[in-house]
């Protein structure tokens, strides 16, 4: 079912479904709600689901403030609206900045947090100064064209031999976010700070599921945070890219319903 949010504060569209112990999937750059379909269709089954169209992406229209904090809050906003107190939030790349600020933000609406292909470190020099030359990119050929050359990248090697419809899929994914969203969301990944420090007092579990081909988000920048937690579940993907929801959708499913189920009962 899709929803709404309108207020003086923010406006966007989320999806709702199921019932039971509530988990928030929040995706990435470059994505809507759609990237999480084949989670939502298993996890639906079993708990109450909320995938949020983060401002700018799919349905909803870009806020003002699109910083990592900026949409923390809107997700936050959506959980008041839905009288949720607490909740197993996961985000992908993009969606783990925001995870990770919700978080600093808002810990006591957390019963499990997930790092789907996601960081809690801050930006390197040469990793901003990438995103700035995409920036670049894109004011100068135009959204389509970036998208179509980059984001069959976010698909490991072997995922595109095997499963070359996930191409276009991820294309497609991509040109549902406007020139103007996708810079802002750059220039808001550039400016986040590290966050490792919350993972360090996280009072609940954490999840971290890697891709072993991610070269997004590569093995050996997450592989040191996996000890911050007190309580951490890791898996590491093999032949897997940077879009795991996909690239390996079975168990993507599996591993997030015990997490999820493993948080619930320890709440």
């Amino acid at each position: 079912m899709w929803k709404e949010i309108n207020n003086d504060t923010h406006k966007g569209a989320y999806q709702l479904t199921g019932e039971g112990a509530t988990v928030v999937l929040i995706h990435g750059f470059g994505e809507t709600s759609n990237v999480w379909k084949r989670q939502q269709a298993a996890l639906e089954q079993h708990f109450q689901v909320i995938v949020p169209e983060l401002p700018g992406s799919g349905r909803s229209p870009l806020a003002e403030d699109v910083s990592m904090e900026g949409m923390a809050g809107f997700v936050r906003a959506i959980l008041a609206t839905e009288k949720v107190e607490n909740a197993v939030i996961i985000g992908h790349s993009m969606g783990g900045y925001i995870t990770l600020a919700m978080a600093a933000q808002y810990p006591e609406v957390f019963m499990g947090l997930g790092l789907f292909h996601s960081t809690a470190k801050a930006d390197s020099e040469e990793k901003k100064e990438a995103r700035r030359k995409s920036i670049k990119m894109i004011q100068r050929y135009g959204a389509e064209t970036f998208i179509r050359q980059t984001q069959p990248n976010m698909l490991s090697a072997a995922s595109r031999k095997r499963a070359p419809e996930l191409i276009e899929d991820c294309i497609q994914e991509g040109l549902q976010c406007p020139p103007e969203s996708l810079i802002a969301y750059y220039e808001a990944m550039i400016a986040r700070p590290d966050r490792t420090a919350v993972l360090q007092v996280l009072p609940v579990p954490a999840l971290f599921i890697i891709g072993k081909d991610d070269n997004a988000i590569p093995l050996n920048n997450i592989l040191p945070q996996v000890s911050l937690p007190s309580i951490s579940s890791i898996h590491i993907f093999e032949d897997v890219g940077h879009l795991g929801m996909w690239e390996a959708a079975d168990t993507s499913n599996l591993v997030l319903r015990q997490f999820i189920e493993f948080c619930q009962h320890r709440s």
